[in-house]
């Protein structure tokens, strides 16, 4: 059996960071605004959630919906409130028109971060060709992690490029690891694990009352359990 997995928790606020915690995460993604699928929260919720709760905690960097950099300057700036208000990992992902990883953005916003540890997103699972995105990022400082789904419409669809992915760890682009998420079930956990990975990351699944209500601390444990302790 591999290692211990990771579970990583959405979170919008203090109470779902303390609940997800209280759950047995492992680590938080701090987010604003998920009618746009995830933004960058501001400065003062990310200080506060620091605040409340020791475990990792991970601040996406995306200014609007898609997968488009955007104002590449705002981001840097964005990224430098929140090193200030105590994060010291990240969420990005930036696509260029066709699809291709937008490099010139991914430097820049990685250049600020100055080798903090960093998660390229689902921005992998639109883009023109996954495995030219991994050989371009292979050597990117800080990036340890891809969160995907294997497809763009979930694990249901990704499930055998997530499996073939995970075949593939010790190839150049292939070593980071593997957070798999975007309409991830408890089903679909043993044949993941069995593959090998370890990293797992839920959103919708932890709001029993969905986005409009909090994480609940019951539903993080469940998918502890299932994940082993």
């Amino acid at each position: 059996m591999s290692k211990r997995a990771v579970l990583e928790v959405i979170a919008l606020d203090v109470e779902d960071a303390v609940a997800a915690q209280a759950g047995g995460a492992d680590r938080l993604e701090l987010v604003s605004d998920m009618a746009a699928d995830g933004l960058t929260p501001s400065a003062a919720t990310v200080a506060a959630i620091r605040g409340a709760v020791d475990i990792d905690l991970r601040v996406m960097l995306r200014l609007a919906d898609g997968f488009a950099a955007g104002d590449v300057e705002r981001l840097t700036r964005a990224a430098g409130r929140l090193r200030e208000a105590g994060a010291t990992e990240f969420v990005l992902g930036f696509l260029d028109p066709g699809g291709d990883v937008d490099l010139d953005a991914v430097e820049r916003v990685a250049g600020v971060l100055d080798g903090c540890r960093w998660t390229f997103h689902r921005a992998i699972d639109r883009a023109a060709n996954r495995d030219a995105l991994r050989k371009q990022l292979a050597d990117f400082p800080g990036l340890d992690t891809y969160l995907t789904a294997g497809s763009a419409q979930g694990v249901d669809e990704g499930m055998s490029v997530l499996l073939a992915e995970a075949r593939r760890r010790r190839e150049p682009g292939y070593g980071q690891q593997l957070l798999v998420g975007g309409g991830l079930r408890l089903e679909h956990v043993p044949g993941l694990r069995e593959a090998g990975i370890d990293g797992f990351h839920i959103g919708g699944a932890a709001r029993p009352t969905g986005w409009e209500g909090p994480v609940s601390a019951d539903a993080v444990g469940e998918w502890r359990r299932a994940l082993g302790e």
